[in-house]
C-alpha cells in the first residue's frame, strides 16, 4: 500500500473524520462554485425572460381581443384625416384653388381688377395663403360670390373687406370691393417647413 495512505490510516479516528469532513466540504464548495452557481444564475435569467414574455403575451392578447375596436378607430381617424386634408390642401392643389376663386368671381358677374397672391405665412402644421382681390360688381353679385366661396370644399376666409365707389350705370349700382381671400395649406412637418416625414 501507499505509505501516505498508511500514514492516514494510522492517525487517530477523530483526525481521520476531520480529513474526511474537510474533503467533503471541499467537494461541496467546488461543486457549488464551479457548476451549481452558474446554473442558478442562468435559471434566474431564464425566469426573468419568462416573466417578461408572459407580460408581453398578456398585453398582446389584450390588444388582439380589442383588434376590431382598434381597426374601427383607425378607419374613423383615417376618414377624419381625409376630410381634413380635403379642407386643407397641399401645395400642388393651391393654384387650382386660387384659380377656382377667380372663376367664381367671374361666374357671379364680378369684374376681377386685381388678383394678387401674397407670400405664405407658416403657422405650425399649416400655412396661410392670402390673395388680395379687387372686384367690381353689384352688391348682390358680391354677396353671391362670398356665398359661393363659403360653399367651397376647401377652407377659404374672406377678410379685410372694404366696399367703396358706388356708381350707378344703366340703373345698376356697382361697388368697388377690396378684400383678402385667405386659404390654407397643410405642411408636412410641424416646424413650418416643407419636408418629408
Amino acid at each position: 500500500m501507499d505509505p501516505r495512505v498508511e500514514k492516514v490510516l494510522k492517525l487517530p479516528t477523530y483526525q481521520r473524520v476531520l480529513i474526511l469532513i474537510s474533503l467533503l466540504v471541499l467537494l461541496v464548495v467546488g461543486f457549488y462554485f464551479l457548476l451549481y452557481q452558474a446554473q442558478l444564475e442562468e435559471y434566474a435569467a431564464k425566469e426573468q425572460q419568462l416573466a417578461s414574455a408572459q407580460t408581453k403575451l398578456i398585453e398582446n392578447r389584450r390588444i388582439a381581443s380589442n383588434l376590431p375596436t382598434f381597426k374601427a378607430e383607425h378607419e374613423r381617424l383615417k376618414q377624419q384625416l381625409d376630410r381634413a386634408l380635403t379642407e386643407l390642401p397641399d401645395k400642388k392643389e393651391i393654384p387650382a384653388l386660387l384659380t377656382s376663386i377667380g372663376d367664381l368671381a367671374r361666374q357671379q358677374g364680378l369684374d376681377v381688377l386685381r388678383f394678387k397672391p401674397m407670400g405664405e405665412n407658416a403657422k405650425g402644421f399649416y400655412s396661410e395663403v392670402p390673395v388680395e382681390l379687387k372686384l367690381t360688381g353689384s352688391y348682390h353679385d358680391v354677396a353671391m360670390f362670398f356665398d359661393s366661396v363659403g360653399n367651397l370644399p376647401r377652407i377659404v376666409n374672406i377678410g379685410g373687406l372694404k366696399m367703396s365707389g358706388a356708381k350707378t350705370v344703366d340703373d345698376r349700382t356697382t361697388l368697388s370691393v377690396d378684400c383678402r381671400a385667405t386659404t390654407f395649406r397643410f405642411l408636412e412637418t410641424s416646424d413650418g417647413k416643407d419636408g418629408k416625414k
